[in-house]
């Protein structure tokens, strides 16, 4: 009935044209839509970040404000000579004048 009528107003020569149109209009339509949709989704996403961040942080956040520990030196492994094993000391080397 309505493609009927849409016949009869405009004639069989402009109805690809009208179908072109329409098709491009409906494309335009759907390609906004997508995009409002994201922009809602994304809001919504950066809202429930912004409520997540504050507990999320909090550990860090006592950390980084507590005092720095001191950094203790590395014990010697237990695997290296000591110097006098190493032949150091036992009067090798350039000799000593008194």
């Amino acid at each position: 009935m309505i493609f009927a009528v849409i016949l009869i107003v405009f004639g069989p020569r402009r109805i690809p044209e009208i179908g072109r149109t329409l098709g491009k209009a409906l494309a335009e339509f759907r390609k906004a839509t997508d995009d409002l949709k994201g922009t809602i989704e994304r809001e919504v996403r950066l809202e429930e970040l912004k409520k997540i961040t504050p507990a999320v942080m909090a550990p860090f956040e006592v950390v980084s404000r507590s005092e720095p520990e001191p950094v203790l030196e590395p014990a010697p492994a237990v695997d290296s000579p000591l110097p006098a094993e190493r032949g150091e000391g036992q009067g090798e080397g350039p000799p000593q004048t008194a």
